[in-house]
């Protein structure tokens, strides 16, 4: 009688991410000795080349660094997903967490290389089961983000992802919302980093990595 077949999604799973920890160390060769993130031998500057800057957008005064053309480069956005995949791999995540919109893009693909599993955060009443909600404040008024109550088992390990760290307010809600259910933060991810709005200060007892870094 042939042996009982292995469950595909596991030994997938599995393979997986033994072939991500390969095609990375194979890819960024770490010095004698040592022992820290791979992630941290990834020079990601050469990607700013790949992000367009459009002026007065959404508003006069602003610059908004648009990330959709890095995003359309096959070679930008593999290294971006690698950078994320390097910092991570030994940090023993369960659940990637993406916020509404631009978290959507990173998160499945970073938790796709963790063997990990994604969890959308999101405006409200776009959920079909209950939810918890956390209310936070903007410039001009408020906004809400939830996520299905049992979409977070208390002491999974988490890491929430977005585009752009800014001032931080949406990135902050987020992590209400990943304690109100028991949930640990091992670190929030962000695409681009807007050092002057000092946005990270919001987060002192968090691990906070961004991969671009702007000073004005």
């Amino acid at each position: 009688m042939p042996p009982a077949p292995q469950p595909l999604n596991r030994v997938a799973a599995t393979g997986r991410t033994v072939l991500c920890v390969v095609q990375i160390r194979q890819r960024f060769h770490a010095p004698s000795g040592y022992n820290g993130g791979m992630s941290h031998l990834i020079n990601c500057e050469p990607l700013k080349d790949l992000i367009r800057t459009v002026p007065d957008f959404p508003k006069p005064g602003i610059l908004f660094y648009d990330i959709t053309t890095l995003l359309k480069d096959k070679a930008g956005f593999a290294q971006m997903i690698d950078a994320f995949a390097a910092y991570y791999i030994d940090k023993q995540i369960d659940l990637v967490l993406g916020i509404e919109a631009r978290g959507f893009i990173f998160g499945p693909a970073m938790a796709y290389r963790l063997n990990a599993g994604f969890v959308p955060v999101r405006k409200p009443k776009k959920l079909p089961a209950p939810t918890a909600r956390v209310t936070y404040d903007l410039e001009y008024g408020s906004d809400s983000l939830e996520i299905h109550l049992d979409a977070i088992q208390p002491g999974q390990r988490v890491v929430i992802v977005d585009d752009l760290l800014a001032t931080g307010g949406t990135m902050q809600a987020t992590v209400q919302l990943v304690k109100q259910l028991g949930g640990e933060i091992a670190g929030v991810a962000f695409a681009v980093e807007l050092d002057f709005l000092k946005g990270r200060q919001k987060f002192p007892d968090v691990d906070v990595y961004s991969l671009l870094h702007y000073n004005e």
